[in-house]
């Protein structure tokens, strides 16, 4: 028996809202995508968070981002063996083969992943959660020196960013495009409660930008 006997129909109804509403005026679009392929602007790694789309946040049309989700928004080190390394692949894809200009790690407040980096996983996700947030212990260490202990959070927010642009400069063909000019890093943290997205500087910290 279906737990959610609604969901399905509320994910078929938002698709016929978009054939009726959004298709007529973006099919031209998803032609041209169909005919010539994909040149998306940037590769973007969020959280699989639902309540963080990247699309929304930076008003994107289709084609124009390269997204891989996952939890607490991590790219690992460059580590080429037999395991399944999706977030890798998708590093790859976008940089070696669609060669995006633009790589942009995106964090977000109230982040789950992160909590489970600092309290511990709960047991449900012990599986798989708990042993990929082991990417991000050096951003964990971090954070544990912010004081008040009540600012920790946002912090390892902010350190897990920070650690995976560091982890995706340990790919060499993310190194090779940074220095020969054809790849730029940045980081962001989008605040849920405040809508408000703050970019990462040279110096590693957060500024927020500046509304129009």
């Amino acid at each position: 028996m279906e737990r959610h006997p609604g969901a399905v129909d509320a994910l078929i109804a938002g698709y016929r809202e978009f054939r009726e509403r959004r298709w007529p005026h973006e099919r031209e679009r998803y032609e041209s995508l169909a005919r010539h392929g994909q040149r998306p602007r940037a590769m973007v790694v969020a959280c699989s968070d639902s309540r963080v789309d990247p699309m929304t946040v930076f008003c994107a049309a289709p084609g124009e981002l390269f997204i891989v989700r996952n939890v607490a928004n991590l790219i690992p080190p460059y580590q080429p063996d037999i395991a399944y390394h999706g977030t890798s692949a998708a590093l790859e894809f976008a940089v070696r083969v669609l060669r995006v200009p633009l790589l942009v790690v995106m964090g977000h407040g109230q982040c789950g992943g992160v909590r489970a980096l600092l309290e511990g996983a709960p047991p449900e996700a012990a599986d798989f959660v708990a042993p990929w947030m082991r990417i991000a212990d050096r951003a964990r260490d971090r954070a544990l020196r912010c004081m008040p202990a009540e600012a920790r959070q946002e912090a390892c927010e902010r350190e897990t960013v920070r650690l995976s642009i560091e982890n995706a400069m340990t790919f060499p063909w993310v190194r090779e495009a940074v220095e020969a000019g054809r790849l730029t890093l940045h980081g962001c943290r989008f605040d849920i409660f405040t809508g408000t997205l703050a970019v990462m500087g040279p110096d590693g910290g957060f500024a927020p930008v500046a509304p129009t």
